[in-house]
Order: C-alpha cells, then structure tokens, then sequence
C-alpha cells in the first residue's frame, strides 16, 4: 500500500496532508473516561491525537487503562436498608455498594455492626 516503514515524520505529515488527512496531538489531557451502562473505562496519562480525514473527526487514545464497575443503586433499597437498620442514607448507601446491591447482605452487615 503506502511504503511508511522507515519514513520520517515530516514525510509522514506532508504525506498525510496531500491525502487531506489532519493530525493534531491534543495538549493538556489529563484522563479520558468513556461510560457504560454498568462500566467505565479511565484513561489515565493520555496522549490524545486528533485524525480529521474527509469532514469525519476520529480520536486516538493511548495510556493506563483502569475499568470500574458502576452500580445502580435504586432509591427505594436504599430507603428500605435504612428503614430495616436505622442506618443513615450514605451508610445506607454505602452498605448497598459494598455488598455489591445484595439487600440481604447489605442489611445483614450493618446489623451485625
């Protein structure tokens, strides 16, 4: 296709510009998260390159990966544990993330403290 091994960047750059092809590294970047339903992945340390080809923005990102699960916590258990415990809302809370939604165990825990 396009003999790019052992090319320079600026021949690489000019190349890339008479494709019509744009790219930019992003300064400044401190993390990137993209969110899931149920998930989200943060990208720390980012080095983040802007691709601008045909009118279409495209992002290329590199750097430590860390993935987090989210939980949604309905209101209404978290209203019951405190009503079950006596507890309050962020320990109510707190107890329901810990036991990873489980009201039995969140109960439970907080009953046995």
């Amino acid at each position: 296709m396009f003999p790019m091994k052992g090319m320079n960047p600026k021949q690489m750059k000019k190349m890339m510009k008479q494709l019509g092809i744009k790219m930019e590294e992003l300064e400044g970047v401190k993390e990137v998260i993209i969110r899931f339903e149920n998930k989200e992945i943060i990208i720390s340390e980012p080095i983040v390159t802007v691709i601008e080809a045909m009118g279409e923005k495209s992002y290329q990102i590199v750097g430590k990966e860390e993935v987090r699960e989210i939980l949604n916590i309905p209101e209404e258990d978290i209203k019951l544990v405190m009503e079950q415990t006596g507890v309050d809302y962020e320990t109510a809370k707190k107890a329901l993330e810990e036991a990873k939604g489980d009201l039995a165990e969140a109960i439970l825990k907080l009953q046995e403290a």
